[in-house]
This record gives C-alpha cells, structure tokens and sequence, in this order.
C-alpha cells in the first residue's frame, strides 16, 4: 500500500474544508479573538512525534480544524484592536483561494503570465487610488518590511550613484557611512530595514519636537545644514502607530529638494487617508516622495501577506534587485520580471486578491470603508470620553483611539502599572484584542479599527469588555 499523495484524496478534503469554512465565516463575528481553550487545543500538538505512515489527508486536516480553530488568534473578526489587522473581504477570500488552487510563481510571466498581468493592473490601480505619479514603478511584497526594505534598498543605490559607487555590485567599500534622518515616528519595520541593508540601525537621527514625536523641523534642518551638498535619507511616516499622526510630508519633501534627500514615506495603513476628503490632507506632499510603502493586509483589508512599494526610479529596482542565471528568465525581457525589481525570487500570486478586491468595491467601495472606520473611531473617542475613568490620551485623526484607564488619585508610575496590567487581563480574557504601548511615557492602549466586519457594536463591546476588566483590578 502507497503512502503518498493520491488523486482521490482530494475531493473529500475540498468538501471537508468548504463545509467547515463556512460554519467558521457564519460564527466569525461572536468568536472571541483568542479562545478560552487555547492551551488545551496548543497541548493536543505539543509533542507529536513524526508519523512513520501517515494517517492521510482528510483525517490530518480534519485534525487540524478540530484542534487548530482553539489555538489561533481570531483577527480576522470584527473585535481585533490589536496591530493595524484588517480582513479578508468576501471578493479577496474568494481569490485567495483561487491563488492557493492554482499554485503560481509569481516570478516572471513565463512562470505566470496572469499574476504578472493582474500585479500591473493592481499597482497602477492603487497609484490611481492613492494620487500617487502613475510613472512610478512598483511591486507587490510580503507586507510593509519587504516594501520599506524595497524603497530603502533604491534609496541606498541612489545614494552610492551619488559617491560613484554601484553600491550592489561592490558593497560598501570606500563608502561614507549614510546619513538617515526622521522624526520620532520612525517605525521599527523601517529601523530593521536599514539593519538589514548594512546601514545601520543606529544610524537614523531623530529630530522629535516632543514626547510624542513629533518631527522638529528647525532642527532638522539646522543639522540637514551640515551635509553640505552630501546626499542622504530622509524617512517621513504616514501614520504612526501610538495615534494614528503624520509627518509634515510636504515641508519634509521641501528639505529633501533643497539638500539633495531620497524621500521614503512609511505610509503602512496611513495612506489610505488619501481616499477621503476628510483626511486627505494629512497625505498633502506624498507624490513628491522618491519611494512609498503601503500595506495591503491592513486597510485594504486583503488576506496575509500582501505589501507595495512604489519606487520613482525604477531602474534602481533593477540594479539592486537584479538576479540572473542562464535558466532564468532574461532579466531585459519587455515583459515586467518582478523576481528581479525586488527580494523575492520565489513569490506568491499576491496579485490576484489584490486586482479582485479593487475589482469588487472600487474607489467608492474603499472610499466608504475607509470613512466607515474613521466614524467609528471617532465614535470611540466619545464613548471613551463620555466613560468614567477611561482617560482618552491624543485626538482621534485616523484609525486609532489611544486611552487609558485613570480612576484617579494615583501617580504616573502607578497608573502605567494599572495599566500594564489592564494590557495583561484583556490578552487573558481573549474576548477583545488590543495591545499596550507607551505614549508620551504613558502606558495607554491603542485600539486600532480597520476590519470591514467592525460595527459600532463592536466598538461598545470593546469598551465594555475594558470597563469590566478595569473594575476587577480593583
């Protein structure tokens, strides 16, 4: 008897798995985002030793959804604050599972010409969106990382072409140390990318005008000064994570004209503030930038991974990301190679979902969705202010509604501990998702809304769920 894949296999696990996703998707609203029998269901995996004959395909999947649904953490609900998560709408779904059936390399067109077709489409469709230069060349990455690693790795081309230097083929030799500027905003993805180029994580300066983070641009520019003509990088940020703030982005392109800057905008989940005419403004300047990083699997709210970038100079792409074999396609092929404008070779047809959500709901679908949740933010902001003891900590711009729990009467010390035991209760308690962080040297949450299944019922849950827990701490 074989022990290998067989042919017959695959109707009864298609049939399986379709009838257990869409018991999943129907209870997927009430779910607690983390389940009270998650050690149990982890437990039942723990220690399995490798089967010497398996035990076949529908009962090992039938196993991991028994077991498996107890042991994740349920973000793609409606009551996930935690991150920036948004989901998975019913037409990205949909092609996500089209992309895992059909099983392409999204490397060249040779190896799929569809998902290069759709990856075209899809990132003119977004510059479109976003009022982005439609000359921009672009790519889709695993998420924000690989698209802030995409853009700096241009960036740090560009600015070796500046000293005389082709950076990616002959290192840093004979090279200054590059010069990295941003605010206090600078987001950790950025930081690991500059580690990951050789750059040096220690070699951003920020130039924050309070404890916030705010960018201080005065002394900014007083230490730009000192480049003298020498060029260097400069990192704007859409949208940070405490509260939802921007960068001045259109001053900060102003700085890097006059002192011969490589803008990179972080624009993650922010530059989805472009859609609306209530936020656009806090985007004013991006089309200047000289690269931009966008997620997918926040606001656009398609399945994990998916990530832009956009790169003004597309060539630089191809210098840094060149890969060439003899049995490769040949990089100079008209037809686009995305294997070789960025990191990856071996790429997932991120495409396809992508080209199917646009597709589905449009510019006016997205427009809404985004309203949708900046409604509700600022409906939580009220509910927080209007709740005894809940202490709302930064205006509401965006997406996200930073607080804390204050009963009064004690220290700054003492309340960080409160909550940072608040943080700990509501990560036990799994109804609600939502982190802590530290704003202005305060612990606070920071409840991020970009899930298309979150209603303002979710929102009183949520602040419900934050009452009881902060009323056990006693």
């Amino acid at each position: 008897m074989s022990h290998y894949p067989k042919r017959d296999e695959l109707a009864r696990v298609l049939e399986s798995v379709y009838e257990r996703t869409k018991v999943y998707l129907e209870e997927l609203d009430e779910r607690p985002v983390l389940s009270p029998d998650l050690q149990e269901s982890l437990d039942h995996f723990e220690g399995q030793p490798l089967p010497e004959a398996g035990q076949g395909a529908l009962e090992a999947v039938q196993e991991l959804w028994d077991y498996g649904q107890g042991a994740i953490a349920h973000t793609s609900g409606p009551r996930c604050f935690h991150f920036v998560i948004g989901g998975s709408t019913p037409a990205s779904l949909g092609a996500d599972w089209f992309t895992s059936v059909m099983d392409q390399i999204a490397y060249a067109w040779i190896s799929s010409p569809l998902s290069v077709r759709l990856e075209v489409i899809s990132l003119n469709w977004l510059k479109e969106l976003f009022g982005l230069d439609a000359s921009m060349s672009g790519i889709t990455t695993t998420g924000a990382t690989m698209a802030n690693f995409v853009g700096l790795a241009s960036a740090r081309q560009w600015w070796a072409e500046q000293h005389k230097v082709d950076v990616a083929q002959e290192g840093f030799a004979n090279l200054p140390p590059t010069p990295v500027f941003s605010s206090g905003y600078v987001h950790a993805a950025a930081v690991k990318c500059l580690g990951m180029l050789g750059i040096g994580r220690q070699s951003v300066k920020r130039f924050a005008a309070d404890s916030t983070g705010r960018v201080d641009l005065g002394a900014l520019e007083q230490e730009l000064r000192k480049l003298d003509g020498q060029p260097g990088l400069l990192l704007a940020n859409a949208g940070e994570v405490n509260a939802g703030d921007f960068d001045p982005i259109e001053a900060m392109a102003d700085l890097a004209e006059k002192y011969n800057l490589w803008l990179h905008v972080d624009g993650a989940f922010g530059l989805f503030a472009a859609l609306s005419p209530r936020t656009a403004h806090l985007t004013k300047g991006i089309e200047r930038a000289h690269s931009i990083t966008v997620d997918g699997h926040k606001w656009l709210n398609v399945p994990y991974d998916s990530g832009f970038s956009f790169v003004r100079d597309g060539a630089l792409m191809g210098k840094t990301f060149a890969y060439e074999a003899d049995y490769l396609a040949d990089p100079h092929e008209v037809r686009v190679n995305f294997g070789a404008l960025g990191p990856e070779s071996s790429r997932r047809a991120r495409s396809f979902s992508t080209w199917a959500t646009l597709r589905a709901y449009g510019r006016q679908g997205y427009r809404e969705l985004i309203e949708h949740h900046l409604d509700l933010a600022v409906y939580l902001g009220k509910r927080v202010d209007e709740v005894a003891h809940l202490e709302r900590l930064a205006e509401v711009q965006l997406n996200i509604v930073c607080l804390r729990f204050n009963p009064g009467n004690m220290s700054e010390q003492e309340l960080n501990n409160l909550n940072e035991r608040l943080g700990e209760k509501l990560l036990e308690d799994g109804r609600v998702l939502c982190g802590t962080t530290k704003y202005k040297g305060m612990t606070a949450l920071r409840p991020a809304i970009s899930n298309w299944r979150t209603e303002e019922r979710d929102i009183d849950f949520f602040v419900d769920v934050v009452q009881e827990l902060a009323g056990s701490l006693g």
